[in-house]
């Protein structure tokens, strides 16, 4: 038996951790059979050096994100994309860099660093938001192509297998914690942001201030979350923050993670679930429980119905939700 193994029921499949003893168990298992791919990790990218143009170059792109009033999350992101970028062709100014030498580093980075098409996304943007904003270029310039989106489904964790989790923490906080994620469907910046002033009992629901996208919302307050922060606030006598560390102040989206792994194993839940997926699965249950859609999407704060009607491709398809045409025949 292999420890840490999950069956994937969706997708007919296991997966289990990336290790050399997985690995040697995997070989022993099935010998010559067995078919190993991309068992090699790609190369590491070398530590970005710049000249002053490109430290200027930098500066004016944070001014500039800063003016427009881009999130600390996402000027940060570009800095670091803009850095490498501008590192790799030091040897020029960066109004001589030609849009085909865009898309050849582009193609280097996949090639070579094996990079995501999020972080080619991420790439694209930052020197998107350099040339736009800072050189004032025509978008000609620097409309470079895009990968194809891929087209995937989020994770979630059954209802039994949620409730596993939640109950798994001893820690009234840590439950009050990863209770108030899924029963409201925050992301952990959103959690961590919450005010006592933001959880309106008598009215019955959660104010979201600033979410992603800088954008405020109310989503659904359980009568059960407020007899689990009830009991939290007793204990813990919190002044401002509804969730905070030791030492005060806001609570810390690693120490979120640590609770949520803990949480992970001692449940015995899919070891590849992540915080977010509280966040997946609480939109996916609702939809199970055949809540409409459109407050599924109020609640989680999309400004397209698109983006949750992905949520509609997770739902359990079995013989007792839908009949084939078979058995009309």
């Amino acid at each position: 038996m292999i420890p840490g193994r999950y069956y994937h029921q969706q997708q007919k499949l296991w997966s289990l951790p990336n290790t050399v003893e997985n690995m040697e168990t995997l070989k022993k298992l099935f010998g010559v059979s067995a078919e190993f791919i991309n068992e090699s990790k790609p190369a590491s990218m070398p530590k970005p050096t710049i000249n002053k143009e490109g430290e200027e170059a930098l500066l004016a792109l944070e001014q500039q994100l800063r003016l427009k009033a881009y999130s600390h999350h996402t000027i940060k992101s570009y800095k670091s994309a803009l850095n490498y970028f501008l590192s790799f062709f030091r040897a020029k100014s960066p109004k001589q860099i030609t849009k085909s030498e865009i898309e050849s580093y582009i193609y280097h980075l996949i090639n070579k660093y094996k990079i995501s098409e999020s972080k080619q996304n991420t790439i694209i943007n930052a020197i998107k938001a350099y040339y736009e904003h800072v050189l004032g270029l025509p978008r000609t310039y620097y409309d470079i192509q895009r990968p194809k989106k891929p087209v995937t489904l989020p994770n979630v964790l059954g209802q039994e297998e949620t409730k596993r989790l939640l109950e798994a923490p001893t820690n009234l906080k840590h439950k009050a914690i990863l209770c108030t994620i899924y029963s409201c469907g925050l992301r952990i910046s959103e959690l961590i942001n919450l005010r006592i002033e933001d959880i309106h009992k008598q009215e019955g629901y959660v104010f979201v201030k600033g979410g992603k996208g800088k954008k405020d919302r109310r989503t659904v307050l359980s009568p059960k979350l407020v007899l689990l922060l009830n009991e939290y606030e007793e204990k813990y006598k919190p002044s401002y923050w509804l969730f905070e560390g030791q030492t005060g102040g806001k609570y810390s989206a690693t120490s979120i993670r640590n609770v949520f792994r803990k949480a992970v194993k001692a449940a015995d839940a899919n070891p590849w679930a992540t915080v977010h997926t509280l966040r997946h699965s609480f939109a996916t249950h609702l939809l199970q429980q055949g809540v409409n859609m459109r407050y599924v999407q109020s609640m989680l704060g999309h400004n397209s119905p698109k983006t949750t009607q992905i949520y509609m491709h997770v739902l359990e398809i079995n013989d007792k939700v839908v009949h084939s045409p078979l058995d009309f025949l």
